[in-house]
């Protein structure tokens, strides 16, 4: 299995990281506890959450998915095969009285997903970028986090390059714990948040990148082949973007190599991605189990470079 340096950091994983943004929703209680021993027992090691998950389900208000996956971190009795990652700086009441990633609100918001993990996070993230609150301080805060041992690696997401290389050198100058991750949204479909100067700074910077939507909400797995396929998931609404000729042109590039391959066209999307230049692995969720086997496949695929560029060119 193909093992990989994250970024600068100590961490490693293959290549799929568990998003987490079901646990608590679509998938909670036993069944989410058998999809988590599974990705383990298959050799998947990080899993990937946010105090958001799920505050945009009526009656929750955030945390769920980390009290979730504290449950089963806490049944299962170890801890040090696995590394859990979540965020900071989405939930609706962050923005208020200052800016999302104001450092009072990441030193509170780190101590209460902590108490739901009931552990260490090992990843800890800026969900998105705040403009109000200058980045000596936010870096300062995550920093002390650090420091004190409560987060072992940091990371942002939703930024672009710019912002991006600005944190770097205020982190290098300040002698701060910088941004060894990025997370933005990358896959067949949707190019333009990862392709081209924040691409770039990662390869340069040595800034491991683990893309969200890698499936592109469920359309890459081929599930998604004509208006009439929408209603068959709480998903489907965001199809309209993804059903026109160049989406009809990736699954149809997405089926050929898949045929090829032996595989599904889900672990050929996840495959080209962990193929792209400055991804260490994409972030894909499973609400089954079913699900999860047929995402685990990417922990082995193995695409020829002909088949790489053959997608690529399809998705342009």
């Amino acid at each position: 299995m193909d093992v990989r340096t994250i970024g600068g950091s100590d961490l490693k994983t293959p290549r799929l990281v568990l998003g987490g943004n079901v646990f608590g929703w679509t998938a909670s209680g036993e069944e989410a506890f058998a999809i988590l021993d599974r990705f383990a027992e298959a050799g998947g090691v990080m899993i990937d959450t946010a105090d958001v998950y799920s505050a945009w389900v009526p009656g929750h208000k955030g945390g769920e998915s980390e009290s979730l996956i504290g449950a089963w971190l806490k049944r299962r009795g170890h801890r040090d095969d696995v590394l859990i990652a979540t965020k900071v700086g989405m939930l609706p009441w962050d923005g208020k009285g200052g800016g999302i990633l104001d450092p009072d609100k990441i030193l509170a918001s780190c101590d209460a997903s902590l108490a739901r993990l009931g552990t260490h996070i090992d990843l800890y993230y800026a969900h998105q970028d705040d403009r109000e609150t200058p980045l000596a301080d936010q870096l300062g805060a995550f920093d002390t986090l650090v420091r004190a041992g409560k987060v072992r690696t940091l990371g942002a997401s939703n930024y672009d390059a710019e912002r991006l290389n600005e944190a770097l050198d205020i982190s290098e100058r300040g002698g701060l714990a910088r941004y060894e991750v990025l997370q933005n949204e990358y896959n067949l479909m949707t190019r333009s948040k990862f392709e081209g100067a924040l691409q770039q700074t990662c390869l340069d910077r040595n800034v491991g990148s683990l893309p969200f939507y890698g499936l592109a909400s469920g359309f890459l797995t081929g599930k998604y082949r004509s208006a009439a396929d929408k209603g068959k998931s709480i998903r489907g609404g965001r199809m309209d973007a993804y059903l026109n000729e160049r989406g009809f042109r990736v699954l149809a590039a997405l089926d050929e190599v898949a045929s090829e391959a032996g595989a599904t066209p889900a672990q050929v999307a996840l495959a080209w991605l962990a193929a792209q230049p400055g991804v260490t692995a994409p972030i894909a969720s499973a609400s089954s189990r079913a699900q999860l086997d047929e995402l685990l496949g990417v922990l082995t695929l193995e695409l020829s470079g002909e088949q790489v560029e053959r997608l690529t060119e399809a998705g342009a």
